[in-house]
């Protein structure tokens, strides 16, 4: 395997708390250009977050940890633990949490988490448990990152609401198209978006829904193991 000589996104994090915007958006960049990559190759890597994103001295990057990831044509959901059944709770995308097909886009929404964390040094949704992080992240939308950091543009505010839209043919169809904005914030047209007025809202759903949402998700590898102990059976 190759050495890297850098250190986790999350070591980073956990040490800054919140980068500079400018930073922010250099690493966004060149994670976008990764992801154009990978996903150019028919894969999806499906738990991006910063635990899986190197940094070396120089502010170069590596994508690591594609235990989970998948051909981008493929339907059926890989598992791990809990908190990764479709990727990690905290990054994964709405469409993932129904268990219905992930693509490119479902990466552009974890990397748009990433860089709303990178600015603000929060995640823009909450929850006490993995099942509840999912559940605001279906009924809820983030504070927007200028009420949290006055200091970012209203338009790499914009470019972090198109990465996290919640349906994904609303999102970046690519992550070069996301790319593109991060590095023309000028040509980013300002939408008057109700999620800047409708975030103080916050609505709750009983936990037995996303909890039918996960085990919705676990039936194919349910199946996979069955058949996989059918087979050593014979």
């Amino acid at each position: 395997m190759e050495w890297i000589d850098g250190r986790l996104l999350r070591h980073l994090l956990d040490e800054e708390k919140k980068l500079p915007p400018e930073r922010a958006v250099r690493l966004t960049i060149q994670i976008c250009k990764a992801l154009d990559y990978i996903h150019s190759q028919g894969v999806v890597h499906r738990d991006l977050k910063p635990e899986n994103i190197m940094v070396d001295s120089q502010d170069r990057i590596k994508l690591i940890d594609f235990g989970i990831a998948s051909n981008a044509r493929a339907r059926r959901l890989t598992f791990g633990r809990l908190t990764r059944t479709m990727g990690t709770a905290d990054y994964i995308s709405p469409e993932q949490i129904k268990s219905n097909r992930s693509d490119a886009r479902s990466d552009i929404y974890a990397l748009g988490v990433v860089l709303y964390e990178m600015l603000t040094g929060q995640l823009p949704f909450q929850g006490s448990n993995p099942l509840a992080v999912m559940n605001d992240r279906l009924l809820n939308d983030p504070i927007p990152p200028r009420e949290v950091r006055p200091e970012i543009s209203p338009q790499l505010q914009e470019i972090i609401y198109r990465a996290l839209e919640r349906k994904p043919e609303n999102r970046y169809p690519s992550a070069r198209g996301f790319a593109s904005d991060l590095e023309n914030p000028a040509s980013v047209g300002i939408s008057e978006r109700p999620e800047l007025r409708a975030w103080k809202r916050r609505r709750t759903v009983r936990p037995k829904t996303v909890m039918f949402y996960a085990v919705m998700a676990m039936i194919p590898i349910v199946i996979l193991i069955l058949l996989l102990i059918t087979a050593r059976g014979h």
